[in-house]
């Protein structure tokens, strides 16, 4: 049976996100502020042919977003995916699935907190790091405190203004390659003539696919949002629409810009968005691009805050959280449950001062793979339940999985293999060991729990739809 999972109307969560905001927080999600700095990694490494890199990721991830698309309006509701792994996979995939979810999204708001304070510090060198860090994160947790229509517009401005800035790089890139720029001269010579346009062959190329992973991670944030839409079905479908069509654009097309207007083995790669800028020979260009990235890294801040608040509210629904992180205000935001992200980031940083080369080490070297875990529930998630709907509810397949089941097989191996891959790659083995360890920690919670209820409490296998929805305090 397909269960009603989450229905949006009867959380006590506000329907506010209009369809701007569920366009920009999709689009947001997927320019990070990875694209701007962590793609010098894999341009090193691959050369031009980095842009096959991110092409290759870009496409899986456009058929985990199809497939979020489709379950997202066929079964609207808060937690998503956390909801369709449990349906689907049972109490320990949605257990792991949430947890796993929230523990990336706290280690990214440590993560951006700190780089913010360092670009903040290009501009204030005297200010210290951590005090730069902990206002960031009381800022945007501020916003996320007011309501989610102020979420919404946070991102939505932040989000525009990183589109905005990635289409006129396109633009100007473009017009600098083709030789209607100023110098009136051609440049797609850079993909060629330092070694070739693969210069260390395809090895390096399938591996900084693998590298690349975490850079597209969080697109899937819209998904989240939709129990806050005031249309969700058709929000979601226009967001997740508008993701598929500009993932490969923003990525594949900025980076094989940047790799035609810098040599690829150039010292200038090290800072590849401020280089090309400066190539071009744009005015103030590393200000232009500390501007951009630290935008880029406050849109992250801001919706690494909502989703963490989110998941732990949907993780409440089955006993997998505490319920007090259930509890509303009178505006509709979670308050505990935000601030637990809030508290989760500020110890991760904490732990940055305290013990960088081992917890935080740790922390970093992990959520990348649990973040490929996640994707990996989604899709087999989508494979099961998919079955089910077009049995059952054929009416509600608003979105349709190009191919099913091929593309969601293809989708399957391809996580699998980037997984089996970097037990292969030195660089990848560490994030590997540590995901895999994360992910048992989980699995051990969730035995715990398990426990504890045989003990005295009960069992938390009540269905979804005979729960009551939590009040507002």
């Amino acid at each position: 049976m397909i269960d009603e999972t989450a229905d949006p109307d009867r959380s006590p969560l506000r329907h506010t996100l209009k369809q701007r905001h569920m366009t920009m927080i999709a689009l947001g999600g997927v320019i990070g502020a990875g694209l701007f700095v962590g793609s010098r990694v894999v341009i090193q490494a691959a050369g031009p042919a980095a842009s096959l890199s991110f092409l290759i990721t870009g496409l899986l991830v456009v058929l985990v977003m199809r497939m979020l698309g489709e379950l997202a309006t066929a079964l609207p509701g808060s937690g998503s995916f956390y909801d369709y792994a449990r349906a689907a996979m049972g109490d320990l995939a949605g257990f792991l699935t949430g947890w796993m979810y929230w523990y990336f999204w706290v280690i990214v708001v440590a993560l951006e907190a700190i780089a913010g304070a360092d670009l903040i510090r290009f501009w204030l060198p005297g200010a210290p790091q951590w005090m730069l860090a902990l206002m960031l994160l009381i800022l945007l947790t501020a916003s996320n405190m007011l309501t989610v229509k102020a979420y919404g517009e946070f991102e939505f401005w932040f989000a525009s203004i990183k589109v905005a800035a990635i289409c006129l790089f396109l633009v100007i890139g473009s017009a600098f390659v083709i030789g209607f720029w100023p110098s009136g001269t051609s440049h797609f010579t850079n993909l060629t003539a330092h070694g070739g346009f693969a210069p260390h062959g395809i090895l390096p190329v399938l591996t900084g696919a693998v590298a690349a992973t975490g850079f597209y991670f969080g697109a899937e944030v819209v998904t989240v949002a939709a129990a806050e839409a005031d249309e969700p079905a058709r929000a979601v479908a226009r967001a997740t629409n508008s993701v598929i069509s500009r993932v490969l654009l923003f990525y594949v097309g900025s980076i094989l810009l940047v790799v035609a207007i810098l040599p690829w083995n150039s010292a200038g790669i090290a800072t590849p968005y401020v280089s090309a800028l400066a190539a071009m020979g744009i005015p103030a260009a590393a200000q232009i691009m500390n501007a951009i990235i630290l935008t880029a890294v406050l849109s992250a801040l801001n919706s690494g805050l909502y989703a963490s608040s989110r998941m732990l509210f949907a993780l409440t629904r089955n006993g997998d959280a505490p319920s007090a992180l259930a509890r509303v205000n009178r505006r509709g935001v979670p308050v505990i449950a935000t601030l637990c992200g809030t508290l989760g980031g500020l110890a991760a940083i904490i732990l940055s001062y305290l013990s960088p080369d081992l917890v935080f080490a740790f922390l970093v070297n992990s959520y990348g793979t649990v973040a490929l875990f996640v994707y990996l529930f989604i899709a087999l998630a989508e494979l099961k339940l998919r079955r089910r709907l077009d049995v059952e509810a054929p009416e509600r397949l608003v979105i349709r999985m190009w191919l099913f089941p091929w593309l969601t097989y293809v989708a399957i191996a391809a996580m699998l293999a980037i997984l089996a891959a970097m037990a292969f790659i030195p660089e990848q083995r560490a994030p590997l060991t540590m995901g895999l360890a994360s992910a048992v920690l989980f699995a051990c919670a969730y035995g715990l729990k398990r426990w504890r209820l045989r003990a005295g409490a009960g069992s938390v296998d009540m269905p979804l739809a005979e729960r009551q929805p939590h009040r507002s305090c």
